[in-house]
Formats: structure tokens, C-alpha cells, sequence
């Protein structure tokens, strides 16, 4: 069940009966979503559900056989390609395990989408890109490292800090605490809120950890029966009687987290 948000100038993403298959095999069908500004939504699911296939068709990397997707007020199959240029600038996007270029360091990955979109000087771009990398936590020595000399959570704040490289409105993180250890995640989630914050993004996160689900997001859309099945806060879902969500969400794993973030 989808909850309609009444100031369709707060939504940057609009989803509305959107199907996908693949091989002809339905994976979405007429899905549903709205995200507002500002906000920080988890996507959770069961592994296969789809969480990442939805992401990939909103980037435009997969196709949809129907449905409309919206970004800031524009479907994009009716955008020209400058309206579609402008979009993609206004969009971050964090792959699943960073998938950093291994030939480029880092401060050459963070250049990435400034040379594909943007026309500025070497200095300039140096300039810029050493700033993301300082505003991911990452150390200035790191800008000359390649991705095999860096740690699992410094490559996943290398990769967000190309993601942010244009200074998106949006920022789409596909799995983005998968494969640290707790303490980075941890701390990768409070840096995702404090970016949030300081630069007024919203941050779309395919997501199976809790505990980003329950310190992080502020919305929790759930996926399965191929649409968004329960929508809320953190306490809706608690609350929910749906047999997968309330397993997820009420296991005893889902028990400590709650009371711990209640404390």
C-alpha cells in the first residue's frame, strides 16, 4: 500500500505502475512509490525481489514494459535529451561494492563524471575533487590511491564521493553497507545522515542491514508480491502484520536493534 504524498513539490521521485520483466519473467508489476525531498528512504526486500532491478530502471539501465517514472516533476520518456542531461547531472548514484575504475585513483574517479558532463580546468577539477574526498572522511593521501590499496569502507567513501561529485539533489546508494565490518557501517550511516543534512540531499539506499534501517532512513518502502507491499517509518513497520515484514522486523535480531536505538 502506497501512502499518496499531498505536495507534489516535495517529490523528487515519482514511481507510478511500473512493470519490468526479464526474459519474461515478471519481477515488477504496476509498482508504486513516491520519494520527498530531503528524505532518506531504505529499500528493503527479500534477496530476488527486485530491489535492484527498480533502481537500475529509474538510472534508465534497465527497461520497463510500462509505467511512468518522474525526477524532480519530469517523466523522463517524455524528457528531451537536454532535459535528460540536466537530470543526470541533478543524480548520484553509489554501485553496489563502490565499482570504482582499478585503473584511475581515486581523485580520478571522483573526476569521472566532471569530465563527462562538465568543461573545467585540471586545477579546478584537482580542486573539486579533492574536496569531495575530504567531505567523505577520506584522508588527502588517499587521492593518489588506486582502489586495490584501499580498505572495503574507504572504497565505499571513495565511490560516494564520485557519486557526489556534480553536487547532486539525489543520491541512489544500492546496497552501500554490504560487506563492512559494524563499525564502519556505522559509521557510513551517520556519514549518509550528515550529508544529508549539510547538503540537502535525498538518498534513495537499496539496503538489507537494520541497522542502517533503524539509525538512517526516516522511510521504509518494502518490496515483495513484485510491488511496494508496506510503506512508513520505522515504528509502521514494527507495527505491520504482514507475514515477511514482521519477521524482518520483529525477529529477535530486529528485538535488540529496537531496543538498543530506543535507549
Amino acid at each position: 500500500m502506497t501512502t499518496q504524498v499531498q505536495d507534489e513539490s516535495e517529490i523528487v521521485l515519482s514511481v507510478r505502475d511500473v512493470t519490468v520483466a526479464i526474459e519474461d519473467k515478471l519481477i515488477l508489476d504496476k509498482l508504486s512509490l513516491d520519494i520527498k525531498r530531503g528524505e532518506i528512504l531504505g529499500f528493503v526486500g527479500a534477496s530476488g525481489a527486485g530491489k535492484s532491478v527498480l533502481l537500475r530502471t529509474i538510472l534508465g539501465l534497465m527497461p520497463k514494459q510500462s509505467g511512468t517514472i518522474k525526477l524532480f516533476g519530469v517523466d523522463v520518456d517524455k524528457a528531451s535529451d537536454i532535459e535528460r542531461l540536466r537530470i543526470d547531472m541533478r543524480l548520484g548514484v553509489l554501485f553496489q561494492h563502490g565499482a570504482l575504475f582499478s585503473a584511475l585513483t581515486v581523485l580520478e574517479n571522483v573526476q569521472v563524471p566532471m569530465r563527462e558532463y562538465l568543461d573545467l580546468p585540471r586545477k579546478l577539477m584537482d580542486e573539486l575533487a579533492l574536496l569531495k574526498i575530504e567531505l567523505v572522511g577520506l584522508p588527502p593521501d588517499a587521492a593518489q590511491k588506486f582502489p586495490s590499496e584501499l580498505s572495503g569502507g574507504m572504497i565505499k567513501r571513495a565511490a560516494l564521493a564520485r557519486a557526489l561529485a556534480l553536487d547532486p539533489d539525489i543520491v541512489f546508494l544500492d546496497e552501500p553497507t554490504s560487506g563492512l565490518d559494524p563499525i564502519s557501517a556505522a559509521e557510513f550511516d551517520e556519514l549518509v545522515v550528515k550529508l544529508r543534512d549539510t547538503m540537502d540531499l535525498t538518498v534513495y539506499m537499496v539496503t538489507h542491514d537494520l541497522d542502517t534501517l533503524f539509525t538512517a532512513c526516516d522511510h521504509v518502502a518494502v518490496l515483495g508480491k513484485k510491488k511496494v507491499l508496506v510503506e512508513g517509518t520505522i515504528d509502521d513497520m514494527l507495527k505491520s502484520e504482514e507475514p515477511w515484514v514482521k519477521s524482518y522486523f520483529r525477529g529477535k535480531r530486529a528485538r535488540q536493534l529496537d531496543l538498543a536505538a530506543r535507549a
